[in-house]
């Protein structure tokens, strides 16, 4: 008789989880100043989605899930400019798969 374990496959898909830090804005205004860019733009601008800004420069777009999130927490912010965000989630393609997203 064999025991088998689910454990291997939760560890896995944790180890696949990658966390990026950067500033979260909408598409519309990636090639800004994000520095300056304000949380009242990024919300009047949701409807085109939301990504991150690396230190780097690059930008990673959110899926449909991390969308609705950082719109969640965007609205529940008090914070206007520097929307600093640690991300948590899966990179596919230039499209992160977000799981959580946490504004600093």
């Amino acid at each position: 008789m064999k025991i088998r374990f689910a454990f291997p496959l939760l560890f896995a898909s944790l180890v696949w989880a990658e966390t990026w830090t950067g500033t979260v804005v909408d598409v519309m205004c990636k090639g800004k100043d994000v520095a300056n860019h304000t949380r009242q733009c990024a919300l009047n601008c949701a409807k085109g989605g939301f990504g991150l800004v690396l230190s780097d420069g690059k930008f990673v777009k959110f899926d449909e899930s991390g969308n609705a999130l950082a719109l969640s927490k965007l609205k529940a912010s008090t914070k206007d400019k520097d929307l600093k965000a640690k991300v948590t989630g899966k990179l596919d393609g230039d499209v992160i798969q977000v799981t959580a997203i946490e504004l600093q």
